[in-house]
């Protein structure tokens, strides 16, 4: 049996594709959307050993490079938030201002927000427990709650931007991102909202956290070339680089977009989701799952595997999931899409990295350009894909794919499409 008769999808009539009007990212490639698409059109990894991380087995990040509560955000930030928190509101400020919207005269009560998170403030968490276990109870923070509690990165934002419309996080692990963009999708189509302002957020650099992965197995291990680490589909790839950061898009339906004149950078067509039903934290090896999200999004989209000209891969770096993912996408779409993986600059940024690759693709769909993925110097033969190496490449974008995948088997597939 062949990739393309495994969990086959009923076909559906496509809904109407929704309108992406602002896109907003903080990463270690950069801060704001035209920093972070340079690096990553750039093809080089930022990854550097951190200090904060000495002494642990992998001490390897992706950090975000000068990024300041007090500047960025506002000069309470640093008491009031984590730093999860602090990335979603800036990198959502600059998606609205990029819808050419403005919060202070919007009705908020159509407004909706939401937002992928894995983790929450597990730095927050960390840093309170120790003052607890130094200085006594009387030592933690009376915000230690609100600012650890995953929902809070949309609640925040909510009380930032006074939007006062639906009001949630999706934690579906590595996919929470792409989860929370196909949510405020069916807002949108059912007319809960008439904009939403959706993407993901993480800041899971913390000594806890990466000691976690670390004892998994996940994380790659090349101390003595750090740039060098994250290298997806590469014959030599041993595990993901842990990242932080935030993508944000504002989306609202395409005619309302249209009726205030407002630029469409790009359009969510389709969204696909399902469970591999497998393992805790390894993929389903043939992918079933995976190609059901894939079909299911591709079908929403009113689109065929054969329009399909580029894919943004999960692409981890990992041994089995870049294996696994590379078998359905040579299985259901061939040849024709060029594939990358960005996460060999920005690192793995979990519960934010499908919001993330999403704007990602939306401006690769935008502007006609696929960003390289970076240290892939020898292509695993098992990967049968025509991936983007060492230099952006020029192409008419129509239809992308945007992939993610979670521990737990859950994945979510995003079709975006040229304005």
């Amino acid at each position: 049996m062949s990739v393309r008769d495994v969990g086959t999808t009923t076909t559906r009539s496509p809904s109407p594709p929704i309108a992406v009007t602002g896109v907003g990212l903080v990463t270690s490639a950069g801060i704001g959307a035209d920093d972070t698409w340079k690096g990553v059109c750039a093809g080089r990894s930022p990854a550097a050993r951190n200090p904060s991380l000495a002494g642990l087995p992998v001490d390897i990040s992706c950090t975000v490079p000068g990024f300041f509560a007090r500047e960025h955000v506002g000069r309470r930030s640093s008491l009031a938030h984590d730093r999860f928190s602090q990335l979603c509101i800036t990198a959502a400020r600059e998606a609205v201002a990029d819808a050419g919207l403005d919060p202070r005269t919007w009705d908020g009560v159509r407004v909706g927000v939401v937002v992928g998170c894995g983790l929450g403030g597990v730095a927050t968490w960390e840093t309170q427990h120790r003052r607890m276990l130094e200085k006594g109870p009387e030592a933690v923070s009376a915000l230690l709650i609100p600012m650890l509690v995953p929902n809070m990165a949309a609640g925040h934002l909510a009380m930032d931007l006074h939007a006062k419309g639906p009001n949630l996080v999706t934690a579906t692990a590595c996919a929470s991102g792409a989860t929370a963009i196909g949510t405020a999708l069916h807002l949108l189509r059912d007319g809960s909202c008439d904009v939403v302002v959706t993407g993901g957020a993480e800041a899971g650099v913390s000594p806890l956290m990466v000691t976690g992965f670390a004892q998994m197995g996940a994380l790659s291990r090349r101390l003595d070339a750090p740039s060098a680490a994250s290298r997806p589909f590469d014959a030599d790839r041993d595990g993901f680089v842990i990242g932080e950061g935030s993508g944000m898009l504002v989306l609202e339906r395409e005619a309302d977009a249209r009726a205030r004149r407002a630029t469409v950078r790009a359009r969510i067509a389709g969204y696909g989701a399902s469970a591999d039903a497998y393992h805790m934290t390894a993929p389903d090896p043939e992918g079933a799952g995976v190609l059901r999200a894939l079909r299911t999004a591709l079908s929403g989209a009113g689109v065929t595997p054969e329009e399909v000209d580029h894919v943004n891969a999960h692409g981890t770096s990992t041994p089995l999931n870049d294996a696994a993912e590379a078998k359905v996408l040579r299985g259901l779409l061939g040849e024709r899409p060029a594939v990358t993986s960005t996460k060999g600059v920005t690192g793995h940024t979990l519960g934010a990295a499908g919001a993330i690759e999403a704007a990602l693709t939306v401006l690769t769909v935008e502007n006609g350009t696929i960003p390289p993925t970076a240290n892939l110097e020898r292509q695993d033969p098992e990967v049968e894909l025509d991936i983007v190496a060492g230099s952006p490449r020029e192409r008419k974008v129509e239809v992308a794919v945007s992939n993610s995948f979670g521990f737990g088997g859950q994945n979510a597939v995003l079709v975006i499409t040229a304005a």
